[in-house]
């Protein structure tokens, strides 16, 4: 799971790019991955972002998940998940 997992992630930080936010991907000591995103013109706007798989109907589909764990956007879609992860770390009126 942990490479599918990074690949995945190293893939949206790299769709973030295109809407100015800053991503990267985080590994911890105790194997935990993550992409921390910031926008850059609002830092307080930040999140942590996790990949994870579920098997549903026999298949295992890997989805982008919120910090809180709810699911965001399949991961065969970074685009459309960095489209999401920005409008939610948008700084209002700048």
């Amino acid at each position: 799971m942990g490479d599918d997992n990074y690949e995945h992630l190293k893939r949206l930080a790299a769709a973030l790019d295109a809407h100015g936010l800053l991503a990267r991907v985080v590994q911890t000591q105790g194997g935990r991955t993550f992409a921390r995103i910031i926008n850059p013109r609002a830092t307080s706007l930040s999140e942590n972002v996790t990949c994870r798989p579920t098997s549903a109907s026999g298949t295992q589909d890997w989805w982008y998940c919120w910090s809180w764990g709810e699911r965001m956007h399949k991961a065969d879609d970074p685009a459309g998940a960095a489209t999401k992860v920005a409008r939610v770390l948008a700084a209002v009126g700048k």
